[in-house]
């Protein structure tokens, strides 16, 4: 009999087979919605399935733990101390000086050499030379000490070790300028050493020095940078030029290089700075009170009515009595003006055209406030979804697998599929948060994209929705289950083949949001016939909605392309570019 391993890889080939008949609408397929499979068929911008194949794992970083970082600082130092034929304190302190860049150091120092040093304060020979046998007196106490007492950076300016002790003591409670310590004489430049700082700084000074030290490499290094997340010492080594921005440090926190927000693919660090400045700003507050409240006619401070007649009466100290309407005084009020419910006054100045301006400021207000209320509440909502899915995925890797391991009978290696499903909806959920900041700043004359976009945007909500409910609730079966169950492997298949079709479409929808949606043409549909529409003819979706309608997908080509530069996948209908020969989709052979 074949042993588990094998028999699980033969399990896996099966799920590959059965995920193309589910995902293809055949006669085996579920009937219900949540079976239904979102439409992921707008175009990408890569003529090759194989290289976006290589490219979801290319890594263009490395994750540094302060081990790293100290041995590649010891790595630089030692490299420059043996091609300048110099001592490591001073490659350290050349090093520092440019940013430890080493080609730099090389550059200039064999440029010029005498400038360098006198930039950078590296003295060949000492200003001042120490007699001996003889006292002499400290620069800053002006005391007189045997010459054994004195020490002297490399210009041999004398300075008594009570003096130096202080100085130093000062500049490294200053912060991490003391990286940049000179002699104390005013007129030396001459640079101090980490030999110096190691015999004359304290010991608690002699590790905040040290701790500088070490940060310097990262923070003056400008392909480097620190973890953001709170209490993380992880930092980043970026190849610069190499695409993305997003960074997964060792802590599990991602977020992006360049601005060093967490992670926000498909809008841009512009577009994420003016979210989180429009989130955190005033003017919100401003358009609230504008667009729900009216300034009392007498102290002016702003009044909500949310019940009641028209009858307002301004808080203390003011008292002041007023119509809501047309905030003319309650003396001038009555029957005659239509009571406490109406006003005569109000509708006969707004005929008049009398409150046009102020009313089309307010309207303006509340349209605005609303829209900006739709976009924030769901960006809002499906962060607080990702934080929930993050912790049911740290409840699955810690309790759960080890129960349904059990239950099933089935080792962890097995289950990692779960895990997978977990963690691309804690990705989607990022990625969905995020769309909704890209909608709120898309244009309103752009009517062909927006509509476009809120398309994909619902498709990819239903997506989601489908695989996070197949984690959460089809997955409670088998762990509330008493013993294996002959079900298992179909789940299996269901939420390996979810997670695939999702991950792809989220990839897709994604590089089509960077791309600024340029399959949309001027006339206000996508540059292939039928693109984001039902893939079998019966499905249509509205944002974020599900189809009640929807007619199974046919197995075979039932795409219709604008040229003949795409074929058709038979297995799950997308249409691939001509000279790919994978399905972008499914990751079938053509």
């Amino acid at each position: 009999m074949e042993s588990d391993d094998e028999f699980y890889r033969m399990q896996d080939a099966a799920a590959d087979s059965a995920e193309d008949d589910f995902y293809s609408g055949g006669d085996d397929a579920l009937d219900s919605d949540d079976a239904d499979v979102a439409d992921y068929d707008f175009d990408n911008d890569s003529d090759d399935s194989d290289d976006i194949l290589s490219h979801r794992n290319q890594q263009n970083y490395t994750i540094l733990s302060e081990t790293d970082i100290c041995q590649r600082q010891e790595e630089d130092i030692q490299r420059i101390s043996t091609v300048l034929s110099i001592p490591k304190v001073s490659a350290s302190i050349l090093l520092r000086f440019y940013c430890w860049s080493v080609s730099k150091v090389h550059d200039e120092w064999f440029a010029d050499e005498e400038k360098v040093r006198k930039a950078v304060g590296l003295m060949e020979k000492p200003v001042v030379w120490f007699p001996d046998g003889r006292e002499m007196t400290c620069g800053i106490c002006f005391e007189s000490y045997p010459r054994e007492q004195l020490h002297a950076a490399a210009c041999g300016h004398p300075f008594c070790h009570s003096c130096w002790t202080g100085y130093i003591s000062t500049a490294i409670n200053d912060g991490p300028g003391c990286l940049t310590l000179r002699c104390p004489d005013p007129c030396c430049g001459a640079a101090i050493g980490q030999d110096m700082i190691s015999f004359l700084a304290s010991g608690e000074d002699k590790g905040k020095y040290s701790r500088y030290f070490i940060r310097s490499y990262i923070e003056d290094n400008r392909k480097t940078k620190w973890c953001p997340a709170p209490g993380c010492d992880y930092a980043v080594d970026f190849v610069l030029g190499s695409g993305t921005y997003d960074v997964t440090c060792g802590c599990s926190y991602s977020f992006c290089w360049n601005c060093t927000e967490e992670a926000h693919r498909p809008v841009d660090c512009s577009t994420v700075s003016k979210w989180i400045l429009k989130n955190s700003a005033e003017s919100e507050n401003m358009n609230w009170i504008l667009a729900n409240s009216k300034p009392c006619p007498k102290c002016k401070r702003p009044i909500e009515k949310n019940q009641g007649c028209m009858h307002i009466t301004c808080t203390p100290p003011c008292k002041f009595e007023f119509c809501w309407l047309c905030l003319g005084a309650w003396s001038d009020h009555g029957e005659r003006t239509g009571g406490f419910y109406a006003c005569n006054r109000y509708e006969t100045a707004k005929q008049e055209g009398v409150y046009d301006d102020a009313e089309k400021r307010r309207e303006m207000a509340k349209n605005s406030l609303e829209r900006y209320t739709h976009y924030y509440e769901r960006w809002a909502t499906n962060q607080s979804s990702r934080q929930k899915a993050l912790a049911d995925l740290q409840q699955m890797q810690i309790v759960h697998l080890e129960k349904l391991s059990d239950i099933q009978c089935q080792p962890e290696s097995q289950l990692k599929f779960i895990t997978e499903a977990w963690l691309q909806i804690v990705e989607c959920r990022r990625v969905l948060k995020w769309t909704y900041a890209y909608g709120y700043y898309l244009p309103e004359y752009e009517n062909a994209k927006r509509q476009f976009f809120e398309y994909l945007q619902g498709e990819a909500e239903s997506g989601l929705e489908r695989l996070h409910q197949c984690a959460e609730k089809e997955l409670q079966v088998y762990l509330n289950g008493e013993g294996p169950s002959k079900d298992f492997n179909e789940f299996r298949t269901k939420l390996a083949g979810l997670t695939s079709v999702t991950r792809n479409y989220f990839e897709n929808l994604v590089r089509a949001l960077e791309n600024g949606l340029s399959d949309v043409d001027a006339h206000g549909a996508s540059s292939r016939t039928g693109s984001s529409r039902s893939l079998g003819g019966g499905s249509s979706r509205g944002r974020g909605g599900k189809s009640k309608g929807s007619t199974s997908r046919s197995s075979g080509p039932s795409r219709n392309t604008d040229d003949s530069s795409y074929w058709s996948c038979e297995h799950c209908t997308f249409a691939n570019v001509k000279s790919a020969t994978i399905c972008q989709m499914c990751q079938q052979r053509r």
